[in-house]
């Protein structure tokens, strides 16, 4: 697969070009960091869940998007002494920041007019879409087996977000909602390859500093009414433990995360671990004593798992 990455040792981590291959060792931690990424936005359903009846969306994703640049920027700039400087070219990661922000504000619009059954079985095209958006912005090239993966992967994700029933899964009719979040879906799709494409070298954490910074702009700017409407002091304990986690762990981690993998592998494999998270899903609402899924439901999350296995060990081109 062309457009490969490789690693080049620095002070401040290890930075990958677009033009050669990374090593074994650089494509496994890819594979690790994403694997993280899936279980900690997992996590994030069930926190976010409990601030539902108390913020709105914008305001929520504003104040957690502010915090978790904050975060990334004290250990950018103060613990990994960074030098604190505009970035070359700064409107990509403005692009960047933009993509993100489409995507989080057109899940919350679909969420609110969609099921969330009909929204998660539309997030299952982000691999597909991430393989296409690879091709045209990378010039990467699947094998038949990595295609072949993420259906897989696929299929079983389906399975699991419509609980095994066939019945609910034949009668999914597209929306506006569904309609909506599908922008949202592309956009995700789109940054991974755009990210690598632009990339000039920066190390991770400062890069992932500038899409945070901007992301909180765009989001920031399109909920500026809501965000002055809300009352903040008046907001329970448990919205700010939810955004606490949704800041550092389901935010800056996650886009570390996401931004580290994406100088490591393919557009495609990337986002294919994203059909993990109704799996991880599963497995923290049954520890968390919420009841455990269906022979069926978990069959579904074998088979994710399966897909994800060949992915992993598919070549890369």
């Amino acid at each position: 697969m062309r457009g490969q990455g490789a690693v080049t040792g620095s002070g401040n981590g290890a930075i990958l070009s677009r033009t050669t291959h990374a090593t074994g060792r650089e494509k496994l931690l890819g594979h690790l960091a994403m694997v993280s990424f899936a279980l900690l936005i997992a996590g994030s359903f069930s926190f976010g869940a409990l601030t539902a009846p108390h913020i709105g969306s914008a305001p929520l994703n504003a104040v957690r998007f502010t915090l978790a640049a904050a975060v990334i920027a004290v250990i950018a700039f103060g613990v990994r002494r960074q030098p604190v400087r505009i970035p070359d070219a700064p409107w990509r990661y403005l692009v960047l920041g933009a993509l993100m922000a489409v995507y989080f504000v057109t899940m919350f619009v679909a969420l609110g007019i969609a099921k969330p059954v009909s929204v998660g079985a539309v997030f299952t095209l982000n691999p597909l879409l991430a393989a296409l958006f690879g091709v045209f912005v990378l010039g990467q090239r699947a094998r038949p087996v990595v295609i072949a993966s993420l259906f897989v992967a696929g299929a079983g994700a389906l399975w699991v977000i419509f609980r095994g029933d066939l019945e609910a899964f034949l009668g999914l009719r597209i929306g506006r909602g569904e309609a909506i979040f599908s922008v949202g879906v592309a956009c995700h799709a789109l940054y991974a390859p755009l990210f690598r494409r632009m990339a000039r070298g920066e190390p991770v954490i400062v890069s992932t500093f500038w899409v945070l910074f901007f992301t909180t702009v765009c989001i920031a700017l399109y909920g500026a009414g809501e965000i002055v409407a809300t009352d903040w002091t008046a907001m329970p304990p448990v919205v700010w433990l939810a955004i606490g986690y949704l800041s550092i762990f389901a935010t800056a981690t996650t886009f570390f995360l996401l931004q580290f993998a994406s100088l490591r592998l393919p557009a495609a494999k990337v986002f294919a671990y994203g059909y993990l998270t109704p799996a991880f899903i599963i497995v923290l609402e049954g520890l968390l004593g919420h009841g455990w899924a269906s022979g069926a439901v978990l069959a579904g999350a074998v088979v994710i798992v399966a897909g994800l296995a060949i992915l992993a060990l598919a070549p890369d081109g």
